[in-house]
């Protein structure tokens, strides 16, 4: 066992975070996007705690994630998170924080293909409207 499988989801969710959210950055600055009212807002498309429960959603029914990382989403989402959800129901916000979780195992463990992978699968998804708040239903 690796040290960071006894990391906690929540601490997990919280590196994650932030590397999800740098690939999304890099990518909106990829396609031109200059000023920062317009990043933020289309990052939020990818970003939100709805988008990130709809593509984890997306992850599960195409079984694209591993063993070992379905196991990281479910520790990130069943852990007893102490903030709020702002926006959305507690279930979402708990899918999104294994969503997030996700990308910092993999970030700890420096699989930066199997990062790169995933991310661009979100990037896709989102851009071709597929993951939708209508998954979350």
């Amino acid at each position: 066992m690796n040290i960071y499988e006894q990391l906690n989801g929540v601490t997990l969710a919280y590196l994650g975070d932030a590397v999800y959210e740098v690939y999304i950055r890099k990518y909106l600055l990829s396609k031109g996007l200059t000023k920062v009212n317009a990043l933020q807002k289309k990052a939020t498309n990818f970003v939100s705690a709805k988008a990130q429960a709809s593509l984890i959603m997306l992850m599960e029914e195409e079984k694209i994630l591993t063993d070992e990382e379905l196991s990281i989403y479910k520790r990130g989402r069943n852990a007893r998170v102490n903030t709020k959800a702002k926006n959305t129901s507690i279930v979402t916000y708990h899918m999104s924080t294994g969503f997030e979780a996700v990308f910092g195992y993999l970030s700890l463990l420096e699989k930066k293909d199997r990062i790169d992978e995933l991310a661009k699968y979100c990037i896709e998804k989102v851009e071709a409207g597929e993951a939708h708040e209508k998954h979350l239903q």
